[in-house]
Formats: structure tokens, C-alpha cells, sequence
């Protein structure tokens, strides 16, 4: 469906519910197309195409607010759906801090071209992408007897999606990734253990296509025959691929929706040293071709780069409209988008080096955080490193603390974001973290 067709659509919803009781509507139309194809031993396991739209409204009828959904699109089936959403809205209880954003706040139009979508994905055949994930098992395949099982995967997706409401406000955006996946498992003397490696790109002609398979079983093979260590406080350099776990719950923290619940450790603390000065990140929604580049985001909010760490002092929240006004705080956005890091200047390997005795964490394994408290429990998976120096694999290990106080054992940050995240965290180095194990 083209962006007249639906604009079109949009317009007529709006009306729809301005005529029908709505003092204000918003309306999002989501197209997309996507492709997923696993191959297993040798042969096709999984061939799946999808093709679909959806609609989206956010109805405001005198203070009362409803989101509903549907992907029946056509004019009779719309009215219908707009009456009876308006009708339940009128039931629930009034918000006075529930209506559309300030127009000024609006995205206006006329930037610059993020190139976020490679419209020619969709042009590429079937038997082209079967064939590339082919490629990506056959790299692998019966190369080693203690190979249990190899899956490839190739994936994509086009998406175009428009945002309208009853204050004039109309953006488009789009989207698109090709992707190759491999996962490995293998066969060792006290378990099977299991890794994958993974490309993603925007553009499929940049799509790297080659060495998957070679990587996952690599990083598979390395994980053979773990041991315990003993409990105790250990570095942790946190691999790149998972460091985004821990980063998770500090993000978490910094949305409205965590502060107004109380249920933020970081609530309150703006301009406040809550990290080491080894930590400093901002959220980017402008980068060319990031992964989660954005003129507006879900309201319509101009997109803005903001610091959001600066040298362990925490600058900014994730602010909508609505819980900035029940927090009496200005609106920045209420989701992310491209979480860029100040790097360091070594690699993963240089940190190794860096330490006498550490543990590199390359997965989790289960635990939590409680956002109100920041106290955190997770399991970990990884390798023990003595003297710069891998010397086995490890597992079933804990790791347990506070986010505040852990991000402030901070010791460095490396030069190596994970580009295949919106939070493109590099490997981290942390000091004294309390693991327990035998």
C-alpha cells in the first residue's frame, strides 16, 4: 500500500471519530513484508513469508483514553470499528493529563534522508536466500564429529509505517534488514553446549555473507567441558554480544512510566553521579542507516541526539508527553533509539590483557533486577582468565549486586559496539563483582 492510499485511510479515521465523539485521534498504518527461511541438516525446516497491514488508533474522548487495533481497512468495516472503539472508551475513567502532544513539539518535516530502508530486498528471489543460508550450514557441516546439530536462518523485512493525527500532524517512516544467522551445539564429555553468530544489515549488497557458520562453531567449540571456580569477587569483562543485559534494567529505570510508578533506582537523580566516569552514552535517533534511526518517534516527537550519561552523571530520562505531564518534567521521547557509547581505546582481548584474573562473561543464564531497588541476580556462562589469559570454560555461576553500586566499579569500556542493537554496547569491564559458584 502506498503512503496516499494510506494518508487516505488515516484521514478518514480521523474524521470518523471526530464525528463520532473523539475530541482528539491519532492513527498509525503499519505495512510489511518479511521472509524467514531455516535450514536444518541439510534440508529446509522452516519457509515462511508474511505479508500484512495494520491500523492502529489512540482515541481521546473528553480526557478518557483507548488504544485499539485492527487490519480491516476498508471505509465500512472502519466505521464500525471507530463507533464501538469510541463507545468502550467513553466507559473508562477521565485523565486529565491524556491528550495529544504540543504542536511544537512535532516533528515538521524536511530533514535529511536517514536511509533506513533498502526497498530491493523484496525484489531478491526465494531460491537466492535459500541458497545463502545454505551457503551458511554448508560452512560447517560435518567439518567435526562432535558437531550435534547445525541450524542457518536467513531473515528480512520491509516495513513502511505512517503516523497521523487531529492536530495536523503526518510522518512517514521505513525500515528494512536482511540477516544470516548460524547456531551450533555440540557434543562434549559433561553436556551439549550451543552458540550462534549473527549479521544483520540495513542493505542487503552490504549484508556480510560469509564465515557464520566458521564463527558460531567457533564460539561453540570454546565452550566445551566448563568447570565451577570458587566463590569470591571477580573482574567482569562482559562480552559485547550480551552486555546489553545489564544495560537493560539502567535503561529501564530512566523511562517515565518506571519513574511516576515508583519503581526506579535512578529516580530522582538527574545531574547526579550514578556510574564511574568511564561511562558516558548518548541515544542518537539521527545516525545515517543506524538500526533505529528516526525523524519522530511514536507520538510525533521531533528526534532529537541527547547526552544521556555524561562521565557517570546521568543527564536525561526517556520522557513521553503523558508522563511528563503527571511528573511535571519536559517530554524528550519515551522509547530509545540508537544507544552510542563514548568508546574506550582497547579491544576485548586488550582487556583481557589488562587483568591478572577476571571472568569473561559471554551469556546469561536467567536472574532479574528489581527496577525499584536496582538488586540484581543472573546467571552467567563464560571463561575464567588468568594472567591476560583464557584458561576454561566456566558455568552455573551467579552474579549478584546493586545497579548502583555496580555501575560504579566501571574499570573500563572497550572499543567494540555490538552493531546489531539499538543499545551498541561495547565490551565492559567491571571490577570486584561478587560471583558465586562452588
Amino acid at each position: 500500500m502506498d503512503k496516499n492510499a494510506k494518508y487516505k485511510i488515516a484521514d478518514y479515521v480521523i474524521k470518523s471519530a471526530l464525528k463520532n465523539g473523539a475530541s482528539q485521534v491519532a492513527v498509525a498504518i503499519n505495512d510489511n513484508s518479511s521472509r524467514r527461511i531455516e535450514i536444518r541438516e541439510q534440508k529446509i525446516d522452516r519457509l515462511q513469508e508474511s505479508i500484512g497491514n495494520s491500523l492502529s488508533v489512540d482515541f481521546y474522548v473528553d480526557r478518557k483514553f483507548s488504544s485499539h487495533s485492527t487490519n480491516l481497512l476498508k471505509d465500512k468495516e472502519l466505521e464500525k470499528f471507530v463507533k464501538e472503539a469510541i463507545e468502550a472508551t467513553k466507559y473508562l475513567s477521565e485523565d486529565e493529563f491524556r491528550y495529544l502532544p504540543e504542536e511544537e513539539l512535532y516533528y515538521k518535516g524536511g530533514a535529511e534522508d536517514l536511509r533506513t530502508i533498502d526497498p530491493d530486498i523484496i525484489k531478491i528471489d526465494s531460491k537466492t536466500k535459500i541458497d545463502l543460508a545454505r551457503q551458511v550450514e554448508n560452512e560447517v557441516f560435518g567439518t567435526d564429529e562432535r558437531i550435534v546439530s547445525v541450524t542457518s536462518t536467513y531473515m528480512d523485512q520491509v516495513s513502511h509505517m505512517i503516523l497521523a493525527d487531529s492536530n495536523g500532524f503526518r510522518g512517514e517512516s521505513d525500515n528494512s534488514y536482511a540477516g544470516l544467522v548460524a547456531e551450533v551445539s555440540v557434543k562434549g564429555d559433561t553436556g551439549r553446549p550451543s552458540d550462534y553468530w549473527v549479521e544483520y544489515d540495513i542493505f542487503y549488497d552490504k549484508l556480510v555473507k560469509t564465515g557464520i557458520g566458521e564463527k558460531a562453531l567457533e564460539r561453540t567449540l570454546r565452550k566445551l567441558n566448563p568447570k565451577k571456580i570458587k566463590s569470591g569477587k571477580y573482574n567482569l569483562i562482559v562480552d559485547n554480544m550480551v552486555a546489553a543485559t545489564l544495560l537493560s534494567p539502567f535503561i529501564s529505570a530512566l523511562f517515565g512510566s518506571s519513574l511516576y510508578q515508583k519503581n526506579s533506582f535512578l529516580d530522582g537523580k538527574i545531574n547526579t553521579k550514578v556510574a564511574s566516569d568511564k561511562l558516558s552514552f548518548i541515544d542518537d535517533p539521527l545516525i545515517i542507516s543506524g538500526l533505529s534511526s528516526r525523524h519522530f518517534d511514536n507520538e510525533g516527537l521531533k528526534a532529537i541526539k541527547r547526552t544521556v550519561v555524561e562521565k557517570g552523571f546521568l543527564r536525561n530520562y526517556f520522557i513521553n508527553t503523558y508522563y511528563g505531564r503527571k511528573l511535571d518534567l519536559p517530554p524528550t521521547s519515551g522509547n530509545i533509539s540508537n544507544i552510542i557509547f563514548q568508546n574506550g581505546t582497547l579491544d576485548q582481548n586488550g582487556l583481557l590483557k589488562s587483568v591478572n584474573k577476571a571472568i569473561l562473561v559471554t551469556g546469561f543464564n536467567g536472574g532479574n533486577c528489581n527496577g525499584a531497588t536496582g538488586d540484581f541476580s543472573y546467571g552467567i556462562e563464560g571463561f575464567l582468565v588468568q594472567n591476560g589469559e583464557i584458561i576454561h570454560p566456566v558455568s552455573e555461576m551467579n552474579i549478584t549486586g546493586n545497579m548502583n553500586d555496580f555501575w560504579n566499579t566501571l574499570a573500563a569500556v572497550g572499543n567494540d559496539p555490538y552493531p546489531y542493537n539499538s543499545m551498541q554496547t561495547p565490551s565492559l569491564l567491571f571490577e570486584n563483582t561478587d560471583v558465586s559458584g562452588m
